[in-house]
């Protein structure tokens, strides 16, 4: 009964508002102590120590300086433009603008918050312009911006590799591949409601569209950011380097581009230290607490008794896997994606990894579940980003920000039962890279 009171503990504690770092290593502590007595505080300390002393975690701060400084040095306007340029002609053109510039910063920065907040300054203004439907046009930044989510270089995917042990390299070349086939799955929506309601989500006039020779004059001022996406990943699927060197690499890339550009000042480059900083603290804080947790949820048998009752689970193993990833999709309503990552997925993929499922195919359908909880009322993270980052006078209110996030949760569920349907869809491209 113990295992089982610590996770009731845990509810009780966030349902008060605790922060959950704290709440994870206090319910550590308290467990310990009370059971093993003073010495097994040690676990503590042990805990701090593995989270600090672990040289793929550096690739975090790295990544996240990176995505800071080509937002500030507004490079997403560039891009933004550019493909603008190239499909805004198409049914739709400017929601598949959104959706393409969405996965294009979600290769850049791995960061969420830098893709849903451009998008939302720069891409829903410009579809409310042209009278695109409110709840669709929002629905195409939450989706577009909660790319990064999947596609590398990712922030969550190095943390899910740290604690479960996956191959990172492995994670991003299925995050790779998810990526685009949500992508994929996101234009195709657009293309049919656009289809069936032109009004709906009409193409820029004609006489607003450009010329051959400016769509490829538009391409020289995205051209130095996209080769800094592709030197990283092709870096680190390659082999070439790994994910810490590789976002040491596009760290400094990110800086060289903000000066070739003249766009980097010292405001610019004090503000993304400070907030790197402060991203990067809050990810180690919950790595204590959750190694301090799952190392006493383990010592108290807590491993175990999930096994058993797993194996002992009517419906057999997609019965667990359907259960695990239900719980994911629960807790995403209620908690941040990292902690998410911390509470449970070191305990799923070695209960799942018993019952048959590759670990890194557990962890692509995970991430993608993952990204619901970025959009999921009543805490989704980028609905509020969303709200917090909406143009002057805008008469959006938060009740309709969920409305609109309703049809690309139902996407991305879509794109997770496929991938379980359809396991190569994902699996193909870690394959070839890690064999």
């Amino acid at each position: 009964m113990f295992p089982l009171s610590m996770f009731a503990a845990l509810i009780v504690m966030l349902a008060f508002g605790a922060p959950i770092a704290f709440t994870l290593a206090s319910i550590a502590i308290i467990y310990a102590y009370f059971l093993w007595g003073f010495h097994a505080l040690n676990l503590l300390v042990s805990a701090a120590w593995g989270a600090m002393n672990n040289f793929i975690l550096i690739a975090i701060p790295l990544f996240i300086f990176m995505a800071y400084i080509l937002q500030k040095t507004r490079i997403v306007d560039d891009i933004y433009e550019t493909v603008i340029k190239w499909s805004g002609g198409l049914p739709g053109g400017l929601a598949i603008t959104t959706i393409i510039v969405g996965a294009i910063l979600g290769s850049i920065t791995g960061v969420v918050a830098a893709g849903v907040i451009g998008l939302t300054l720069i891409g829903l203004p410009q579809m409310l312009r042209y009278k695109y439907n409110r709840r669709f046009a929002i629905g195409c930044v939450l989706g577009g911006g909660t790319l990064g989510q999947l596609l590398p270089p990712n922030t969550n995917m190095v943390v899910y590799g740290t604690v479960t042990g996956v191959s990172i390299i492995g994670l991003f070349a299925g995050g790779l591949s998810a990526g685009i086939l949500l992508t994929s799955i996101y234009i195709c929506y657009v293309l049919i409601r656009a289809f069936i309601n032109p009004n709906f989500a009409a193409s820029l006039p004609p006489e607003e569209r450009v010329t051959w020779k400016e769509k490829f004059i538009s391409l020289k001022g995205v051209i130095a950011p996209i080769m800094l996406v592709i030197t990283v990943l092709g870096a680190i699927l390659g082999g070439i380097a790994t994910p810490t060197e590789a976002a040491a690499f596009g760290a400094a890339g990110a800086l060289i581009i903000g000066f070739l550009y003249r766009r980097m000042t010292w405001d610019i480059l004090y503000s993304s230290c400070s907030e790197t900083i402060q991203v990067s603290s809050m990810i180690i804080w919950l790595m204590i607490g959750a190694n301090a947790f799952s190392g006493v949820f383990a010592g108290l048998g807590g491993n175990a008794l999930v096994s058993n009752m797993a194996a002992n689970m009517p419906g057999g193993p997609n019965a667990v896997f359907i259960l695990f990833m239900s719980i994911v999709f629960v807790l995403g309503m209620f908690l941040e994606p990292n902690a998410i990552i911390f509470l449970i997925a070191p305990l799923m993929s070695t209960v799942l990894g018993r019952v048959g499922f590759d670990p890194l195919w557990v962890a692509i359908v995970f991430n993608v579940i993952l990204q619901t909880s970025y959009i999921t009322p009543p805490f989704g993270f980028s609905i509020f980003y969303v709200k917090g980052a909406l143009p002057e006078g805008t008469d959006i209110d938060i009740m309709e920000i969920f409305r609109a996030a309703f049809p690309i949760i139902m996407l991305q569920l879509l794109s997770a039962v496929l991938i379980f349907m359809f396991p190569q869809i994902v699996m193909w491209l870690p394959a070839q890279i890690m064999r």
